[in-house]
């Protein structure tokens, strides 16, 4: 893979302005464990290999169950997820895949049902946030690191 520029080196600036809506997400409600759900299945759909490495060793750190990350991209066809965190992924997945609907109407009430409105809010700034990261990582080739 040839070298490309790294954007943290060349524009810190802008990698702070990322890290300013991160800060926002760890003030507020969201799970941690939602939030990395919600990483490592955008960059799944995203193909961002830098970032769902990150993702999935912090998720093991977080001790998750990795027969869970295992089946993240079936997670509609296993019964290892909870009904909140279906609609998170389901979530994701639209978000992610705005081209193609974008957050439907089914998948809005049935977020709305079981969230207060800062809490999906939250969600829909994590799922943007996170394909903001997959977007620098994969256009700049982001080395895999450790």
């Amino acid at each position: 893979m040839e070298q490309r520029i790294q954007i943290d080196e060349t524009e810190p600036l802008a990698y702070k302005a990322m890290f300013g809506l991160e800060a926002y997400l760890k003030q507020g409600k969201l799970s941690t464990l939602h939030y990395e759900l919600i990483k490592i299945r955008a960059s799944q759909l995203n193909g961002c290999a830098f970032c769902i490495n990150m993702h999935t060793q912090a998720a093991l750190k977080m001790g998750e169950n990795p027969k869970r990350l295992f089946l993240l991209d079936a997670w509609w066809d296993t019964d290892l997820f909870s009904e909140e965190e279906k609609v998170i992924l389901k979530m994701t997945e639209e978000i992610t895949m705005v081209h193609d609907q974008g957050l439907t109407q089914e998948t809005y009430e049935k977020a709305i049902v079981r969230f207060d409105a800062g809490y999906v809010s939250q969600v829909i700034m994590a799922i943007v946030t996170i394909n903001a990261w997959n977007r620098i990582a994969i256009s700049t080739q982001k080395p895999l690191g450790n």
